[in-house]
């Protein structure tokens, strides 16, 4: 894969996840939850949004999760696959005790943390991140290289 290949970020884009949710994902958490289906598979960016949802914080499931782990604030934290987008059917289809009623569950594979998290700025829904941001996460993540296509 030549450094051509690997500019201009078509091959992954970027997910922002409040906190304590971000961070659950690096210790384990799938699927991920959103209120509509997404078209994207591949690499996505897993970006910790600017806000920090205190109340959860309490949650047994998510006090166990970020036990040991600082919730960083508007950075890059990891990296993961998304493999597959399916809508709650209930138990039968998803028994992940991290599964929400009535949302659609993005199935994420391959789950890498980032040594040190790379301040950035997310958007809403799967956004294309800069070639600077990739190239910073590709400093540490020197393997991660695009699908390939069949």
């Amino acid at each position: 894969m030549t450094a051509a290949e690997l500019e201009g970020g078509d091959w992954i884009r970027g997910i922002t996840i409040r906190q304590p949710w971000a961070t659950c994902i690096l210790a384990g958490k799938n699927p991920e939850n959103r209120p509509k289906p997404w078209s994207w598979r591949g690499w996505v960016l897993l970006h910790a949004g600017q806000k920090l949802e205190r109340a959860v914080l309490r949650d047994p499931l998510v006090a166990t999760a970020i036990r040991g782990h600082e919730l960083h604030l508007g950075a890059v934290i990891g990296v993961a696959r998304l493999t597959a987008c399916h809508q709650d059917e209930g138990p039968a289809r998803c028994t992940s005790s991290w599964a929400q009623r009535d949302a659609h569950h993005l199935v994420l594979a391959d789950v890498q943390e980032l040594v040190l998290p790379v301040p950035a700025k997310g958007a809403l829904g799967a956004w294309k991140p800069t070639q600077a941001l990739v190239d910073q996460i590709l400093l540490q993540l020197p393997h991660l290289r695009p699908e390939a296509t069949p």
